[in-house]
């Protein structure tokens, strides 16, 4: 049976719903003679006859070893088109993709990926996972979005460089750039995580702040900067989406009713780095995934251009 092949399956099925070898070549596409070859294979691979054939033009008639070829045949039939059917809509972008990000970049970079994906990839199914900072491995991920580059067997582009910006209260600090070096001794609410690059800045400065309180929420971390606690360093990614375009300040959920908080730059400024990885070369990427990182790339230039022109506006 092994020796069957599909085009013998749909000669079986089309003579069968057909009567004839002469009206199945004709609904096929093929000659009359190429039918009856088609037939002629599949019955030395299943070893016996598949149709009774009388002759002239009465219509064949199956046999009962035919009846069982043709059930199971029209299974195996179906399943082939459905299998045609997922690779060409995988080829075309409609496949499967798993993706893991950080909370910040959930809140900007992603939505804008995700939501063009679906638009121009009906079909695809997307899974997101956000992961602990500290998660450095692929694992059975198709592509993880990082704030520093991770280790093993894994290709990675930088996206942008995203600057820290400290957020306090209106009393709390002068107008205008803040020197990072005035953060010495002050107090701060931070992540629970380290983050190596703004630690690394405040080092070279000799500036060691005082951490009061650590939560991974962000919006945590604002609320406790608002009750007066200390104030926080926090990428610009993590807090763009609620800084308000015109007065650069960051308002409650109450909007201009809660008491706002100021944004300030840093200088010299740190940044961490975000980057978007994705198994090593030897695996081959499905192109719903290689679209990804291109939306990827493209959305975050865009953002880095705000960034810089935030920078030096």
């Amino acid at each position: 049976m092994s020796e069957t092949e599909l085009r013998h399956l749909r000669t079986l099925v089309a003579i069968a719903e057909e009567g004839t070898f002469a009206r199945a070549a004709g609904r096929l596409g093929y000659t009359q003679s190429s039918v009856s070859q088609h037939i002629a294979g599949l019955e030395k691979a299943v070893g016996g006859q598949v149709f009774d054939r009388p002759g002239g033009p009465k219509p064949v008639r199956i046999t009962p070893l035919g009846a069982v070829v043709l059930e199971y045949g029209r299974e195996v039939l179906a399943y082939a088109d459905a299998l045609d059917d997922a690779v060409d809509r995988f080829k075309a972008g409609n496949g499967r993709i798993h993706i893991g990000t950080l909370q910040s970049i959930s809140n900007v970079i992603l939505p804008t990926v995700v939501r063009r994906l679906q638009d121009e990839h009906p079909g695809c199914e997307i899974r997101l996972s956000e992961l602990a900072p500290d998660q450095t491995e692929l694992g059975d991920l198709d592509l993880l979005f990082h704030d520093r580059a991770i280790g093993g067997d894994a290709e990675h582009a930088l996206l942008m460089d995203d600057p820290y910006l400290v957020v306090a209260r209106p009393d709390e600090l002068p107008a205008g750039k803040l020197a990072l070096k005035a953060l010495d001794k002050r107090g701060l609410v931070a992540w629970p995580t380290t983050q190596p690059r703004l630690e690394e800045a405040l080092a070279e400065v000799g500036a060691k702040p005082r951490i009061v309180f650590r939560t991974p929420g962000n919006d945590t971390i604002l609320s406790m900067v608002r009750a007066g606690l200390g104030s926080a360093v926090l990428p610009w990614l993590a807090i763009r989406h609620l800084v308000c375009p015109d007065c650069g300040d960051i308002h409650g959920s109450d909007g201009h009713e809660d008491q706002p908080l100021k944004v300030h730059e840093l200088e010299p400024t740190p940044t961490r780095e975000i980057y978007l990885h994705w198994p090593a070369g030897h695996v081959t990427r499905s192109p719903l995934a290689a679209h990804a990182i291109e939306i990827a790339v493209e959305v975050s230039r865009g953002l880095g251009e705000q960034a810089a022109q935030r920078r030096t506006g």
